[in-house]
């Protein structure tokens, strides 16, 4: 276990290649942990725990049990306390995931900022799904989707422990941030031994549409066979999985073509998955994306750990 550093000086080389995850005393943050603490030794990356200290000093400080401490407490006090709860999850870490290399700091300034700059050149960025006081209460809103949205790496966002044992989910639509998705389940499953399952979301109309009665059904000029979109949307599938597979040809996947909006088909088949991976930023040629609004969309509403891949940033 590395020593603590509570500079208020950022280096993103303190997150280079590793596994970082940010850290407020929340139980939701502390799974987050432990999560990636398991996520770095499957990768055989360091952790790097990050806890971001706002101030200004005096401030009232909440514990990991939401046990205010004393309300004027300075500076020097506020990192000591930081240090040994941090000492304490790395400890943790380092026995939920045994021979990963765990290291822990603290900073000041705004959560979003921090996590974005230590993690600039990490392998991949955690965060927890909600919490209570400092970094979490921020990460619950604006500092997750900052992250999610704006991060270069992927971001995962943690939720309850349950669905471990469940698939990978991936969003597929045929374009670059879908193909970089798909990669990242496909690794992910592959480490995990986990199945994979592609989603592919035919439409965004609604159901009703598709019916013998609906616009689609009808035709109204369209000329549009529901039958052999869906077969192309199984091919298109198969196709986008096809090169991550061959890499990684222990891994077993299956094809789910949905006649659902895209967010629903991601909601309903992530139900139990252990991982529901998007892309961002993604747009088919012939179809709407299931990706960029999507992505927003399963920040609030996947129930289950969510991974946000860039298309165009860098692999990991």
């Amino acid at each position: 276990m590395a020593g603590p550093d509570s500079s208020s000086t950022l280096n993103r080389a303190v997150g280079r290649g590793a596994v970082v995850v940010g850290f407020d005393g929340s139980q939701r943050s502390r799974q987050a942990a432990h999560w990636a603490a398991r996520e770095a030794a499957s990768r055989g990356r360091r952790l790097v725990i990050v806890n971001v200290l706002r101030g200004p000093f005096p401030e009232v400080v909440v514990t990991p049990v939401s046990m205010p401490l004393p309300q004027f407490v300075d500076e020097k006090a506020v990192r000591a306390y930081t240090n040994d709860h941090l000492a304490e999850l790395a400890a943790e870490c380092e026995q939920a995931a045994p021979g990963v290399v765990v290291d822990f700091r603290v900073f000041d300034g705004h959560p979003a900022a921090v996590l974005s700059e230590v993690g600039r050149d990490a392998e991949l960025l955690v965060v927890g799904s909600s919490g209570a006081t400092g970094l979490a209460r921020v990460l619950t809103g604006s500092v997750t989707a900052d992250l999610a949205h704006h991060f270069a790496g992927p971001v995962v966002v943690v939720r309850d422990a349950g669905g471990d044992d469940g698939r990978v989910v991936v969003g597929v639509d045929g374009s670059e941030p879908s193909d970089r998705a798909v990669d990242f389940a496909v690794n992910f499953a592959s480490r995990h031994g986990r199945i994979v399952v592609g989603v592919h979301a035919t439409t965004g109309l609604p159901m009703d549409a598709l019916a013998p009665t609906g616009a689609w059904g009808q035709g109204l000029g369209l000329g549009i066979d529901t039958d052999q979109l869906q077969a192309s949307a199984d091919t298109l599938i198969a196709e986008s999985l096809a090169g991550p597979l061959a890499r990684h040809p222990e891994v077993r996947a299956e094809r789910v073509v949905s006649l659902l909006r895209p967010a629903q088909a991601l909601v309903e088949q992530a139900e139990g998955a252990a991982l529901l991976v998007v892309g961002r930023h993604g747009h088919g040629a012939v179809r709407r994306a299931l990706l960029g609004s999507v992505s927003h969309a399963m920040l609030h509403h996947a129930p289950c750990s969510l991974a946000v891949v860039r298309g165009d940033g860098p692999p990991r």
